[in-house]
């Protein structure tokens, strides 16, 4: 990828406004200083989607996306950051400079394209011998299924002729050589019977990656030859793990959870019926590769797998992955249906909706599973299944977390919450988890300290909004507040900038977006910039919160100061006791917002 200096991506971004470039995504409504739209990355009725033409951000009151005008093409779009500096300097007729591919880099690049020719080629071609009289066979399975003329060309379906050469000659034809063909998992090549096909008597489901590129194809056989199903081999373009299908179409999907299915028409018939954030792993099981992926697109996974033996496991085995990868996952009840497309074409897409909004939690979903193993008639078998139950809360870090399944699990086994945890702690000392009683009695005031976290959390999240909406702030606050007071990482940093902007003379809160390269880093940023506290009214009111908030933030410094200072740090105690005594004055000072209409309220 080329490099690109901070001030030529300073550049491309100011030359870009934020209001007319989302204007073209996202209808508007100017209400104030701000303008307003439903958002474009969940579904909602009320708009809570705001643009900031002054900040030159946007953010979701309802879903928290957030970011600048690079941020919305990367999450909007699916781009990558080049693909997003590239539309954007296009826009403002700003040249890029170029990157210098060597020989070896040229070659590979070509050699993708072509590959990616090829499969776009052999899907037209395909999706031609459906709607011919040698693909009635694959339409009528089609037809039988259910699906529509609509649907099979939203996905592309299509049918591999008898012949067993047919798309090699096809492909030959149109200049493709025997080496390149080999190489793009469509044909195999023999020295004497030369070019094969590896699909034929199939009908054709082609693989696209997000950007709706054909990077493969799916088969089923019409009949009964073997395999059944006939996926691809991996290729320079096609990485089985890292891709989902119907993700291209899913990713634009308006719900804010994704369906994940076991097959192709499980996908298809979901989009049929409304679904259109359905997906399913591409003939292999479900990787870490797949769930960083999804997470690139929600938070809320729902497995919605057969209701078979296999079915199961394919669901327990998804569980952990999810959760590794920060996917929330819920499991989607089939029974008494085989699968998604058997339970719509019984119960429509209302009765799918319901059990959708039944979905099990994961963790009570793996307790259930369990249950199944036991004889809970038995004593003995009864008193194993609940240590086993008590062994599996041990995967709960959070303390809070825990209490709460604990709480679940034992309502439903009628266990006594007490009892459980007893049995949690128990068997955690065994393991040498947990060593101290104390950690798993000390829910409450975890449970305290944690809203007290979230609360400091707010506070500088307040004050850092403030300060962007209301620069005058700034010279009131500085003999008391810095950079070094914001005591979580991320807001130091953001903190940092926006300190030193100020004495630079250019508040730019955009720019300071495009400092962090990780898109969570970016939302997280974008909300430090849209904090709200709506309770506030008056400018009473609001020179009570400005005082508290500043209060709040130096205390707490100066706590985190102490917690970690050197015994032998002399400079370290002299400035801890110097800020003593200042917040002693601070509690006296009265601080008044006057002059301007404006004010530090925490809205945009």
């Amino acid at each position: 990828m080329p490099y690109y200096s901070d001030e030529l991506i300073e550049e491309v971004r100011s030359a870009n406004d934020i209001v007319d470039v989302i204007s073209g995504y996202v209808r508007l409504h100017k209400k104030g200083s701000t303008h307003f739209g439903l958002c474009p990355f969940h579904n909602e009725k009320t708009p809570s989607f705001s643009v900031s033409q002054g900040k030159q951000m946007y953010y979701c009151f309802g879903c928290g996306a957030g970011g600048n005008v690079f941020t919305f093409l990367m999450q909007y779009e699916n781009a990558t950051f080049q693909e997003a500096m590239e539309t954007l300097a296009g826009k403002a007729g700003i040249e890029l400079p170029k990157q210098e591919m060597s020989g070896r880099m040229k070659q590979e690049a070509d050699k993708r394209a072509r590959l990616l020719e090829i499969q776009k080629a052999a899907a037209k071609y395909f999706y031609a011998q459906l709607r011919m009289e040698q693909g009635s066979v694959g339409m009528k399975y089609f037809l039988k299924r259910g699906l529509s003329q609509e649907i099979m060309r939203k996905f592309g379906l299509g049918y591999s002729n008898k012949f067993s050469d047919d798309l090699y000659q096809y492909l030959h034809k149109q200049g493709y050589e025997d080496g390149i063909l080999k190489d793009s998992g469509l044909v195999a090549i023999d020295e004497k019977r030369g070019g094969r096909d590896k699909f034929w008597n199939r009908v054709m489901f082609p693989i696209m990656d997000a950007n709706h590129r054909v990077i493969g194809f799916g088969g089923r056989v019409m009949g009964e030859g073997e395999p059944k199903y006939l996926n691809s081999p991996e290729t320079m373009i096609f990485d089985k793990s890292r891709n989902l299908y119907g993700l291209n179409i899913a990713r634009a999907s308006k719900r804010d959870y994704i369906l994940l299915c076991e097959g192709y028409m499980d996908v298809i018939a979901l989009h049929q019926a409304g679904f259109d954030n359905a997906v399913a792993s591409l003939g292999t099981a479900f990787t870490s590769g797949h769930a960083s992926l999804l997470k690139r697109y929600t938070k809320e996974v729902y497995c919605t797998f057969d209701s078979d033996q296999a079915g199961i496991k394919a669901a327990l085995r998804a569980i952990p992955i999810l959760k590794e990868a920060g996917l929330t996952a819920k499991i989607v009840d089939m029974r008494p249906y085989k699968d998604p497309d058997e339970c719509i074409g019984a119960e429509g897409a209302e009765g799918y909706q319901k059990r959708i909004e039944n979905a099990k939690n994961s963790f009570l979903f793996e307790i259930e599973v369990l249950e199944q193993e036991y004889n809970l008639k038995d004593p003995e078998s009864k008193t194993a299944f609940y240590n086993e139950i008590a062994k599996k809360m041990l995967g709960f870090e959070e303390t809070v977390e825990r209490d709460n399944y604990i709480e679940a699990v034992a309502e439903k086994y009628h266990m006594g919450f007490e009892n459980l945890r007893k049995l949690v702690l128990h068997q955690g000392t065994k393991a040498g988890i947990i060593r101290e009683d104390r950690q798993l009695r000390s829910g409450r005031s975890e449970n305290k300290k944690q809203k007290k976290e979230d609360g400091m959390r707010q506070s500088q999240k307040l004050m850092l909004t403030w300060l962007i909406e209301e620069p005058k702030l700034f010279e009131m606050i500085r003999p008391y507040l810095g950079p070094e007071d914001f005591t979580e990482e991320l807001y130091r940093q953001a903190a940092e900038a926006v300190f030193t902007q100020y004495q630079e003379g250019q508040l730019n809160p955009a720019q300071i977006v495009s400092m962090f390269q990780e898109e969570e880093q970016q939302r997280e940023i974008a909300e430090l910039f849209n904090a709200r506290l709506e309770e506030i009214t008056t400018q009473n009111e609001r020179e009570k919160a400005l005082k508290e908030t500043l209060i709040r933030l130096k205390e707490n410094s100066i706590n985190e100061r102490s917690r970690h200072l050197e015994p032998s740090d002399m400079e370290g105690l002299q400035k801890l006791v110097a800020d003593k005594k200042q917040m002693q004055q601070m509690r006296q000072i009265h601080f008044s917002i006057t002059g301007s209409d404006k004010k530090p309220k925490g809205t945009v």
